[in-house]
C-alpha cells in the first residue's frame, strides 16, 4: 500500500505530514516512522505529523519525533499542520485543533501562521539556566561562545544530566543582544535542529522572566530564520502566547508501507 505525504518546513524545522483522516497509518510502527525521517535512506525530517479527524475540533495533530516516538507539542509542526489543513480545505484562515498538550487556536495572516500556545505559570532556575514547559520541556541557557558552541555535544550533556534524567529536556543556547539568537538541541531528534518553535517561545519567556527584555513582542533568530513571540503577563502567568512565522510546502510524494 502506498501513502501520500507532504514535506513541510517552518524556519528549517522540517516535517513529514500525512492526511490520516481514515486512520490508516500505524502509530505503533516506530521503525517505519524513524526510517521515513532518516535523512540518507528515507524522506528526511525532524518529525512526522498525522492529521486526524476529531469530533469537537477542526482536526487533531499527532506528532512523532524522528526517533519514532510520539512526543510532546511541536510549535513549528503545529504551524505547518495549520497550513496543511488549509491545503486540504479543512479550514480557511482560522482554526481550533487538538494536540497532545491541549487545545490550540491558530490563524493565517499574510501567509504567516500564528499559533496560540498553552499558558505558562511555572518558570524556575535550575543549575545555570532556566527551566519551563511551553508544551515541551525546555532549558534555556545564556552563552557567550554562541557561534563556536558544539550544540549537539553540550546539549546532550544537559539533556541527560541528573536534573532532567526522568524525561529529558530540550536545550536552548541563547545569545542575548540587540539581535536575539537561539540554537536548540532537541530531544527525540538528539541533535541540533535549524529551529524549534516551543524553544523560541521558551527563550522569549525566559528572557522576560529574567528581566533581560521588557517587550511583550519578541523577535528571535534561529539558524533557519526568524520567529516572533507575543504574550501577556497576569498574576505571574504568561498567557495569550502566540508563536508566528512563515512555513512552506517543500514537495509531495508517496511511500510504500
Amino acid at each position: 500500500m502506498f501513502l501520500e505525504f507532504y514535506k513541510y518546513q517552518g524556519t528549517g524545522n522540517d516535517f513529514i505530514l500525512i492526511d490520516d483522516r481514515k486512520n490508516i497509518f500505524d502509530v505503533n510502527d516506530k521503525n517505519l516512522i524513524s526510517a521515513l525521517c532518516e535523512r540518507r535512506m528515507g524522506i528526511g525530517a525532524d518529525g512526522l505529523i498525522l492529521l486526524r479527524n476529531h469530533k469537537e475540533f477542526d482536526f487533531e495533530m499527532v506528532y512523532f519525533n524522528s526517533d519514532g516516538m510520539q512526543s510532546s507539542m511541536c510549535g513549528n509542526g503545529g504551524r505547518c499542520i495549520v497550513d496543511f489543513a488549509r491545503l486540504l480545505e479543512i479550514i480557511t484562515n482560522e482554526t481550533t485543533f487538538l494536540a497532545i498538550d491541549g487545545i490550540h487556536k491558530a490563524r493565517i495572516d499574510n501567509e504567516e501562521i500564528f499559533l496560540q500556545m498553552r499558558d505558562v505559570n511555572s518558570i524556575e532556575g535550575i543549575d545555570d539556566g532556566i527551566f519551563l514547559d511551553t508544551g515541551s520541556p525546555h532549558f534555556v541557557k545564556m552563552v557567550d561562545n554562541f557561534d563556536s558552541l558544539n550544540v549537539t555535544k553540550e546539549g546532550k550533556k544537559i539533556r541527560n544530566s541528573s536534573s532532567f534524567k526522568t524525561k529529558g529536556v530540550n536545550v536552548n543556547f541563547v545569545l542575548d543582544s540587540n539581535d536575539i539568537q537561539v540554537r536548540t538541541y532537541e530531544r527525540g531528534v538528539e541533535a541540533e535542529t535549524l529551529s524549534c518553535g516551543t524553544g523560541v517561545v521558551a527563550t522569549a519567556l525566559a528572557l522576560h522572566h529574567a528581566n533581560c527584555i521588557d517587550e511583550s513582542i519578541v523577535h528571535i533568530n534561529t539558524k533557519g530564520g526568524e520567529l516572533s513571540v507575543s504574550f501577556e503577563v497576569f498574576n505571574e502567568t504568561y498567557r495569550n502566547i502566540w508563536l508566528s512565522g512563515a512555513v512552506s510546502l517543500v514537495y509531495i510524494g508517496d511511500f510504500e508501507c
